[in-house]
C-alpha cells in the first residue's frame, strides 16, 4: 500500500517517477489563464491568513461546503475568518475522491510543508502555522517566486485602467463577454457609457461602438496583452447582414427590446469582429465554451456572479464552431486558437475540430485546450490528453493553466504534471510507447512549458529552442 501524497503520488511506474523528477518537475511556469487580481500582484500582497488567500472567492470549496451542510454564513456570509477555515476542515475530510481532497493537501505541502491531514482536530494548528508562514514569508510575489511562475495572464474586462501591469511578468487578457451581452438593456448601456467614456469615444452606432472596442483593443496591446478570452454558453455563429446589426444595435442603444434570435445575430457579429482585431495583432484567442451560468437565482440575487451555482451545459456545439472558423479561415484572418470544452461529451467533437484549421505554418496554431473547470482533474486530464492524443498532437499542446483566484493554485501544474508523467510512464512499461526517456523527456518539457512560451510570446529573452524543434536527423534515437 502506497502512503497518501508520497513525493511518487500519482506516478504508478518506475518510468513515470523518471519523467516526472529528471524532466517535469522543475520546469518554470507560464499561467496563461487565471483570474488573479492584478492589484495584489504588483503591491505585493501579504495575507493575514488562510482565509483570506485560500477560500474567498473559491466557489469549488463554496460548493462542497454547502453539499456538507454548511450555513452560507460561514461560507460567504459574516463569519469570521477563523470560523469559516473551521468549517472548510470540517469539510475536507467529506471530499474523499474529489479533486478538492488532492488540491487541499498538495497546497498544504507546498509551499507551507504540512503533510498533516486537514480536519477538525489539525485545523487550528494548521492554521496559525500557514498564517505565521504567510506573514513572514509568503507575500504573492514569493509565492510567484517559489512556483517559478515566469509569465501570467489575467482575465480583464476592455474597460479596465491596467493600471497594475506593469511588469512582474503579468499580461493582461481581453475578456469582452460584458461587452458582447445585452441581455439586460439597462445594465448593457449602463456599461456601453463606460466604454465610451474610458475610449473617448461617444457610442451612438454599430459603427462607433467598433471604434471604441477597437481603441481598447489597441490599449490593452500596448500594456503587452497577446490574448483575447471569451466564456460563452457556445460558440454564436449564425448569418446576419451589416444592415441587421446596426439596426439590432440601435434599438439595444434606445433600450427597446430585441429577441432571443436578434441577441444570437449580435453576439456572432461581434465574436467575428473581435476575432479579426485578435487576427490583426497576432494575439492567441481562447474560448471557454459550454458553461450554463447562474442556474441558483436566489443566491445569484444575494451574492452576484461567481457564487458557485453553475454547472456543465449541453449545447450543440460542431456546426457553430466549424462556421465560425471557417468564415474566418476564407478570409485568411484565422490567428492562432485555443478551445476548452466543458461538457466532457465534447473531448472528440473539439480534438478533431482544431485539425480542420490548422495551417501548416504555426506550429500547434489551433488547440483543445486543458481540462476546464469542472474537468480539471484527473479523470478530466485524463480524458482530455487522451483524445487529443487519439486525434492531433499531444506533442505541440500547450499545456496547464490554473483558471484560479488563488495564489496557493499553482500546485494545479503539478498535478497535471504528475498526471501526464504517469500517462506516459504506463505506455513506455506497457510497450506501447519506445523506451526513449531522453525523447519523451524532451516531449514532456514542451507540453509543460516551452510549447506555451512559443506559443503565447511573452517571455523577452526565450530559452533555446527545445529538442522537438531541432532537425530530427541530428537526434540519435536511444536504442
Amino acid at each position: 500500500m502506497k502512503p497518501f501524497l508520497s513525493d511518487n503520488f500519482l506516478l504508478q511506474t518506475k518510468v513515470a517517477e523518471q519523467l516526472y523528477f529528471g524532466y517535469a518537475q522543475d520546469m518554470p511556469i507560464i499561467d496563461y489563464h487565471n483570474h488573479l487580481p492584478p492589484q495584489e500582484i504588483a503591491e505585493d500582497k501579504v495575507f493575514v491568513n488562510m482565509t483570506q488567500i485560500w477560500l474567498k472567492g473559491d466557489h469549488y470549496k463554496w460548493r462542497a461546503m454547502r453539499a456538507n451542510g454548511i450555513d452560507e454564513d460561514y461560507i460567504t456570509g459574516q463569519a469570521s475568518d477563523y470560523e469559516k477555515f473551521m468549517k472548510w476542515a470540517e469539510t475536507v475530510p467529506y471530499t474523499l475522491r474529489n479533486p478538492l481532497y488532492h488540491w487541499t493537501h498538495l497546497e498544504l505541502k507546498n509551499p507551507f510543508g504540512i503533510e498533516d491531514l486537514l480536519d477538525k482536530n489539525s485545523a487550528i494548528a494548521i492554521y496559525e502555522n500557514c498564517n505565521a508562514q504567510l506573514k513572514s514569508q509568503w507575500s504573492v510575489q514569493n509565492i510567484l517566486k517559489h512556483f517559478n511562475v515566469k509569465a501570467l495572464c489575467t482575465t480583464d474586462d476592455p474597460i479596465d485602467d491596467l493600471k497594475f501591469h506593469q511588469g512582474q511578468g503579468m499580461f493582461p487578457t481581453f475578456r469582452p463577454d460584458k461587452a458582447m451581452s445585452p441581455e439586460n438593456l439597462a445594465h448593457y448601456n449602463v456599461y456601453l457609457d463606460q466604454l465610451s467614456e474610458v475610449s473617448g469615444i461617444e457610442i451612438n452606432s454599430w459603427d462607433t461602438f467598433l471604434l471604441a472596442m477597437q481603441k481598447r483593443h489597441d490599449f490593452f496591446a500596448s500594456k503587452g496583452c497577446r490574448l483575447s478570452d471569451h466564456g460563452l454558453e457556445t460558440m454564436y455563429a449564425i448569418a446576419y447582414t451589416e444592415t441587421e446589426i446596426k439596426n439590432i444595435f440601435q434599438r439595444i442603444r434606445n433600450k427597446q427590446v430585441v429577441d432571443n434570435q436578434e441577441i444570437i445575430k449580435f453576439k456572432s457579429a461581434c465574436l467575428y469582429e473581435f476575432a479579426k482585431m485578435d487576427f490583426e495583432k497576432a494575439w492567441v484567442q481562447q474560448f471557454h465554451l459550454g458553461a450554463i451560468r447562474n442556474t441558483n437565482s436566489r443566491l445569484l440575487h444575494k451574492l452576484g456572479a461567481d457564487a458557485g451555482v453553475d454547472s456543465i451545459g449541453d449545447f450543440s456545439m460542431a456546426q457553430s464552431l466549424a462556421a465560425f472558423f471557417d468564415r474566418l479561415e476564407k478570409e485568411e484572418k484565422l490567428t492562432k486558437t485555443i478551445i476548452y470544452n466543458l461538457n466532457p461529451a465534447d473531448n472528440e467533437v473539439f480534438a478533431t475540430m482544431i485539425g480542420n484549421y490548422q495551417d501548416g505554418k504555426i506550429i500547434g496554431k489551433m488547440q483543445f485546450g486543458s481540462g476546464w473547470w469542472f474537468l480539471d482533474q484527473k479523470d478530466g486530464m485524463e480524458k482530455q490528453i487522451n483524445a487529443l492524443s487519439n486525434m492531433g498532437l499531444l506533442s505541440r499542446f500547450v499545456g496547464m493553466l490554473t483558471d484560479s483566484r488563488s495564489f496557493l493554485s499553482f500546485s494545479r501544474h503539478e498535478y497535471f504534471r504528475r498526471i501526464l508523467c504517469n500517462l506516459f510512464g504506463n505506455d513506455i512499461e506497457n510497450g506501447e510507447l519506445p523506451h526513449d526517456i531522453a525523447w519523451v523527456g524532451k516531449i514532456i518539457q514542451d507540453i509543460c512549458y516551452y510549447n506555451a512560451e512559443r506559443y503565447f510570446n511573452l517571455i523577452p529573452n526565450p530559452s533555446p529552442t527545445s529538442l522537438t524543434n531541432l532537425d530530427l536527423e541530428k537526434y540519435e534515437y536511444s536504442k
